[in-house]
């Protein structure tokens, strides 16, 4: 199970910092930050320590297997981020 982020995200980067993984992208500095409107998790990466939604504020991260129908798209848009 891996984590999802929904596009109630609104790239504060606070999960990006905390991931002790770091398989949340882009980070604020990448070029890529100012092209994308939200953050992505990498579901290979992920080891579901579940920090990531704990920090956030707006409540845009979800288990996959929590994540409501309807932002299903969503965990198919953090797994195309990384292919």
């Amino acid at each position: 199970m891996a984590y999802v982020v929904t596009d109630a995200c609104t790239k504060d980067f606070v999960c990006v910092a905390e991931c002790s993984t770091a398989a949340i992208a882009p980070v604020a500095t990448d070029a890529a930050a100012g092209t994308v409107s939200q953050v992505f998790i990498n579901p290979d990466e992920c080891i579901d320590c579940g920090n990531c939604a704990d920090l956030c504020a707006q409540n845009a991260i979800f288990p996959i297997d929590e994540l409501p129908a309807d932002k299903a798209e969503f965990a198919a848009k953090n797994a195309a981020y990384f292919n």
